[in-house]
């Protein structure tokens, strides 16, 4: 359980060092993901980018399992 703890911190500190990279790539401006831009308010929802990270991470974690 801790070297999964371990694993985990470190990609989330590598994920803060690339973020803003990470920003610029077209995955958080998918079709599906709600915008709502009025003056004084930013809303955003990133439905379809959920879904994608969701299916990435549980095809993940079964490959592992085996």
């Amino acid at each position: 359980m801790s070297r999964l703890l371990i694993v985990l911190g470190t990609i989330f500190i590598v994920a803060g060092f690339i973020w803003p990279w990470l920003r610029h790539l077209s995955l958080f401006h998918l079709p599906g993901d709600i915008v709502i831009d009025r003056p004084g308010f930013k809303f955003f929802f990133p439905i379809t980018t959920l879904l994608i990270v969701s299916l990435i991470l549980s095809i993940l974690a079964w490959l592992f399992r085996r």
